[in-house]
């Protein structure tokens, strides 16, 4: 039997945000079927040079996700969210820590979710709910 449930659409994303959170859609997609090895090595890449997302811009980025795809606000699209939302924030210039990684309570699931200042963004869980695997943080720049 499954449990009847209704999926949580954010309304009022502008249309401009929408537009682009379809564009990184795509690549999100693509890059969620590579094997993790490769996902690690282009998000490093893509990373480079962007400043840390704040909490705001990480959750206005998963908002405009979860607006433009079902898969992405659904419950196993957390993969594909997390790596469009990334992605979303590099085209302002940003990056939040994108994190893949497990639920430290059973039972025993994985998932993807993005960070910033250290916190989980719009997932509704504690700070300490799921134990990192692979994580991609912004690159810190060289002080002077």
């Amino acid at each position: 039997m499954t449990t009847p449930s209704a999926l949580d659409r954010p309304t009022g994303v502008p249309l401009a945000r929408r537009l682009a959170a379809r564009l990184v859609l795509v690549p999100a997609l693509a890059l969620s079927f590579l094997p993790p090895r490769h996902v690690r090595a282009l998000l490093e890449r893509v990373s480079r040079g962007a400043r840390p997302a704040t909490p705001a811009q990480a959750a206005a980025a998963r908002e405009a996700l979860c607006a433009v795809s079902l898969r992405c606000a659904g419950p196993r699209g957390c993969l594909p969210r997390s790596l469009g939302a990334a992605l979303l924030c590099r085209l302002h210039g940003t990056w939040p820590t994108w994190c893949t990684g497990v639920r430290k309570v059973p039972p025993f699931s994985a998932h993807a979710w993005i960070e910033a200042d250290g916190r989980p963004v719009g997932e509704g869980v504690p700070d300490d709910y799921f134990a990192r695997l692979v994580t991609v943080a912004p690159a810190r720049r060289a002080e002077p």
